[in-house]
């Protein structure tokens, strides 16, 4: 009898411990990119030693987990979690991350050595990181090429011309964008401002404002100013005409290096081409008795061959 109770007990204490759970306690707040975030590694039943657990993260690019604090991850660590140190303070796992990236976001877990344990892993754990980058503002309607050579600071158009902004940028959420004029009262909820036949006082200081959805101190804004030419103003003082102008140049210069490339091969070609093979036919040439060639000398050579 005292055998079966004895079992019983071993049973129970076993089933409890392998009972053991993990978990990673994150930040409940929204987290903006560049703040320090602390994960924790738990034990929610106190069961494990947590010298036996560590922190992993999974990499998108190699499709595994890696230790964050072993030597084998020591590369991995410096080229990709350079901000990241584990630290063990009286029995707590935790996992600093300094000015937190995008690309830091996850996904994390717990992983303890004890065999004992039902479940040596806990479930993964993603950190929603909330960025936004810079504003940029472009001409629309001018082709997808002219957007790199079109990053609108000041843009000078004729009177009477029509003229459509773009406000773009990336972020972790589709942002809300608007318009402003400096001076007026207006705001334009879009992120297009289109201006139909220009008159003199539509020039000046524009602000497009980008926003967050959900988090609303999450805000980039650019500025520009646009300056209305005269009617019989220049077509090359204009901001199109600049943009035509480079993007004249840049063909023409890729153009000059294709024919120059194409030219030098051309001739190289034919250079090898008239070379041809060493002719050593003249080695080859048959003596006939006639010739001086054929004559017998006089002179007798009693040097020996070499």
């Amino acid at each position: 009898m005292k055998g079966y109770i004895f079992i019983t007990v071993l049973a129970f204490n076993f089933l409890q411990r392998s009972s053991a759970s993990l978990e990673v306690n994150g930040p409940t707040e929204p987290i903006l990119e560049g703040q320090d975030v602390t994960l924790e590694c738990v034990d929610t039943e106190s069961q494990l030693n947590m010298s036996t657990v560590h922190f992993e993260r999974f990499s998108k690019y190699m499709k595994r987990w890696y230790r964050l604090e072993s030597d084998q991850a020591y590369f991995y660590r410096r080229c990709f979690l350079y901000d990241v140190d584990v630290r063990r303070e009286e029995g707590r796992l935790l996992l600093f991350i300094a000015s937190i990236q995008s690309w830091s976001e996850g996904p994390y877990r717990c992983v303890t050595e004890d065999s004992s344990a039902a479940d040596n892993s806990s479930q993964p754990l993603t950190i929603p990181i909330h960025y936004m980058r810079e504003v940029a503002v472009h001409r629309a309607g001018l082709g997808y090429l002219t957007r790199y050579f079109n990053s609108v600071q000041d843009l000078k158009i004729r009177l009477g011309d029509d003229v459509e902004l773009e406000c773009s940028t990336s972020a972790s959420e589709a942002p809300e964008y608007f318009w402003a004029k400096e001076g007026e009262d207006w705001l334009l909820p879009s992120n297009k401002l289109k201006l139909k036949k220009v008159r003199e006082q539509d020039g000046g200081r524009f602000t497009c404002s980008a926003q967050s959805p959900t988090v609303r101190s999450l805000m980039k804004k650019r500025t520009i100013s646009i300056t209305v030419l005269p009617e019989d103003a220049a077509w090359y003082e204009t901001t199109t005409g600049h943009i035509f102008l480079m993007v004249s140049g840049a063909v023409l210069v890729l153009l000059v290096v294709v024919i120059s490339m194409t030219t030098y091969l051309c001739r190289r070609a034919r250079q090898r081409k008239s070379k041809g093979p060493i002719d050593d036919r003249s080695q080859k040439k048959p003596i006939y008795r006639a010739s001086v060639e054929s004559l017998p000398s006089t002179a007798s050579d009693k040097q020996p061959l070499v």
